[in-house]
């Protein structure tokens, strides 16, 4: 519960970083804005072409009866829709890293510039990284997909689908979103999917800690826009932390470990 605690810590801490750097948050909203002008246009295309692609799907139901067909075609233009809209949800934190690549990757150096000590670079072009970063969010969405389909199934049980698996459906989409968002600051520092996912694993709490609170409030219209320049400072914070990088935090714990032990030896235990 603490480690939760300590994930939360880190996206507050990256929400008031941008908010006292005005300029990095200004720049940090327009891949976002970007993002969302190409999905509200994506979706305001199905909802308009809907009808017509599921008549074209479905040419077997043409010479069924009213009400039948319309019933029909109705349903599954709304499952269409709502396919489109899940979609939309799920990959638009992946789309707009990618289109903020060099956005973000600035802004997260200036986080480690700002809380001291090495600034990792990749120092790969920009198409390299860009590559690096749509495969291994393919590889993500593949994940999540996975576990939605699971979960999906899971939700038929009676009582445990309608109250355990939506909490289980959070947690999995904020892991994966923490993921997701600490890759800006790891793929700086050479550290593949793979070890990104041990990485994380260790410290799931904090993961938690840090997505589930961002994946409620990205189900609020618009907030993930305005919170995306945040999320990346604070998986900054996070990475810093897991990996014991922060020398603020160790030269103050290791001044209190020297008041209180003297001449001994002091060693920083991460959080």
């Amino acid at each position: 519960m603490r480690d939760f605690g300590v994930g939360f810590g880190h996206l507050v801490q990256g929400q008031k970083w941008v908010a006292r750097h005005g300029r990095r948050f200004g720049f940090g909203l327009l891949p976002g804005l970007v993002t969302l002008v190409l999905y509200s246009g994506a979706l305001v295309g199905l909802a308009l072409g809907a009808d017509d692609l599921v008549a074209w799907a479905t040419p077997f139901a043409d010479d069924w009866s009213s009400p039948w067909l319309g019933l029909f075609r109705n349903a599954l233009t709304a499952l269409l829709f709502v396919f489109g809209l899940f979609l939309s949800v799920i990959t638009f934190t992946a789309v707009t890293l990618l289109v903020g690549e060099p956005f973000y990757e600035s802004l997260s150096e200036d986080v480690d510039r700002d809380r001291g000590g090495e600034v990792p670079e990749s120092g790969l072009p920009l198409w390299r990284e860009l590559l690096i970063s749509a495969r291994d969010s393919l590889r993500l969405l593949l994940r999540v997909a996975l576990y939605g389909v699971l979960l999906f199934a899971c939700g038929f049980i009676p009582v445990v689908g309608q109250t355990v698996v939506p909490a289980l459906g959070f947690c999995v989409s904020g892991y994966f979103l923490a993921v997701e968002l600490t890759g800006v600051a790891l793929q700086r520092r050479g550290v593949e999917l793979k070890e990104r996912l041990a990485l994380l694993r260790g410290r799931r709490g904090a993961a938690l800690g840090f997505g589930v609170p961002l994946i409620l409030a990205f189900l609020v219209p618009f907030v993930a826009v305005f919170l995306m320049p945040g999320a990346v400072a604070g998986a900054t914070l996070l990475v810093r932390d897991l990996r014991g990088e922060d020398p603020q935090e160790n030269d103050h714990e290791g001044g209190n470990l020297s008041s209180a032990g003297g001449d001994q030896g002091v060693h920083h235990i991460p959080h």
